[in-house]
């Protein structure tokens, strides 16, 4: 059946078809396969491909705009609208005849679910359940804790012994010996740190994410805190790299390219960089003070409320609007073994394989500044800022571990508990700086390469000194209150 519009609408199609017949009888008109009634709808809403491929002559162009300008006096708004709205009319006449709705409208339980985990006073309840049970218990105490100390026991036990051995037997010459073996050595520091420490934590921590993800659950998360994260320039969207920054920081930052604005991925980056530990790091934190249920709450209130505050003065130092939250919210469904399995052994072969050079490249490092001097020179220029925190000079490497990784730093900061070099107040001290300090190396590659040298810079510039003070803050708070734990 034809749709009809509005007489005004009528008249102008028919004046316009008479002028196309004219011009068609002169050439043949291009778009041979719309009908003549088509064209002249196209040529009313000033369709400007249209225009340029009938390339009617002048006089039927001006007689056909004269038809249009007509038109739109008739009618008190333009034809384009009329035709819309009379479209709009006919589409929900039609839906109308073809659609019944019941009287009751019964919600089914995954539309209860959504408004569940969407509204404040449910969702985040939600979120603190799946904070305890996927990320403290999951993550730190079965991750970085039962799995990291099964496979740090074996390198201890069967592997670093054999390593050793088999060092002092091929080479003769001791600085060989300690490339690969020994206390700094590329196997018995370098891949145990990555295998025994950092593996676990962050395999678990993928397999929580992708469990997430496929599920349908961060969208929600996203709309839930949208509001909150207002508050510190950014938009709900700005959820997805923040959490994903949990497990790697350096693949959040490339995120941020999602981020609507240029003032959004700044503000998300420098927030990624100083207050987002990855899961490696915050991961031996979680298991080092599990045991210490005080000093973990201080720790995640004390990092929260960085987060907050520096995203907040962040977003009120930087110029700009605030960016439109839009985002697809998909339904909410059980999640697919499949689709998890695969979606983390993907992030994991992605991280691996870049974590793995790094550690090699950092026990390297670390080699050639024994030999030359290098390293013990730089642990004597940190000793001095140890002792300003209130830790043991002992604790300067890990400093310098962090330099090269931050969850290189943390997986030293677990060799030193270990052996009970910190009491429980000073490793708080430590796992707040790690926790604030320097970029890991392949996060600020990216930073570089996403944000600028400039940029880069300004946040390495305050990034380093800052989790200093705040560590010196750190260690006031607990000897003025004379907390222990």
């Amino acid at each position: 059946m034809l749709l009809s519009y509005p007489q005004p609408i009528e008249l102008a199609i028919a004046q316009i078809e008479s002028v196309l017949v004219k011009e068609e009888e002169q050439a043949p008109l291009p778009d041979a396969s719309l009908s003549l009634r088509s064209l002249a709808l196209l040529l009313l809403q000033n369709d400007s491909a249209l225009w340029q491929r009938l390339r009617l002559s002048d006089r039927a162009s001006q007689f056909i705009r004269t038809i249009i300008e007509e038109t739109a006096q008739q009618l008190g708004e333009s034809p384009m609208a009329a035709i819309t709205r009379a479209r709009q009319q006919r589409a929900s006449m039609l839906e109308q005849t073809v659609l019944s709705e019941p009287s009751v409208t019964r919600m089914t339980w995954a539309e209860r679910l959504h408004q569940l985990t969407v509204h404040p006073l449910t969702g985040f309840p939600i979120l603190l359940f799946i904070l305890y049970f996927g990320i403290y218990q999951f993550v730190g105490q079965f991750g970085a804790g039962v799995l990291v100390d099964a496979i740090e026991t074996t390198f201890e036990t069967y592997i670093s012994p054999v390593v050793n051995h088999a060092a002092a037997w091929l080479f003769p010459w001791k600085p060989l010996q300690d490339l690969v073996a020994n206390e700094y050595g590329i196997i018995t520091l370098g891949i145990r740190y990555a295998v025994a420490i950092v593996l676990p934590v962050v395999s678990t921590y993928f397999l929580m994410f992708s469990l997430l993800e496929d599920s349908g659950y961060l969208p929600r998360l996203s709309l839930m805190l949208d509001r909150l994260f207002k508050l510190i320039g950014l938009s709900g969207r700005a959820v997805i790299p923040m959490v994903l920054g949990l497990g790697c920081d350096t693949m959040a930052t490339i995120v941020t390219r999602t981020l609507e604005t240029k003032r959004e991925r700044v503000i998300a980056t420098f927030l990624l960089s100083l207050a987002i530990p990855c899961a490696a790091q915050w991961g031996v934190i979680l298991g080092l003070l599990a045991q210490k249920p005080a000093a973990l709450m201080i720790w995640a209130g004390f990092i929260t409320t960085i987060f907050l505050v520096m995203g907040f003065l962040t977003a009120k130092l930087l110029p700009g609007h605030k960016a439109d939250f839009f985002i697809e919210v998909p339904p909410l469904r059980l999640p697919r073994l499949q689709n998890i399995l695969v979606k983390t052994y993907v992030r994991m072969k992605w991280y691996f394989w870049e974590i793995i050079p790094l550690f090699i490249w950092a026990s390297v490092l670390i080699w050639v500044g024994r030999l030359t001097g290098l390293f013990d020179l730089i642990i004597q220029g940190l000793q001095p800022i140890t002792l300003w925190l209130g830790l043991p000079p002992a604790a300067a490497p890990i400093f310098l571990y962090g330099f090269f990784r931050r969850d290189y730093g943390a997986a030293g900061l677990f060799d030193l508990q270990q052996t009970g070099a910190l009491d429980g107040a000073q490793l708080l001290v430590a796992a707040v700086v790690l926790t604030l300090f320097l970029p890991c190396i392949a996060q600020l590659q990216v930073m570089l390469k996403e944000r600028g040298f400039k940029t880069t810079l300004v946040m390495v510039s305050f990034i380093i000194p800052f989790a200093f003070v705040m560590g010196y803050v750190m260690n006031m708070f607990t000897q003025v209150l004379g907390v222990s734990f």
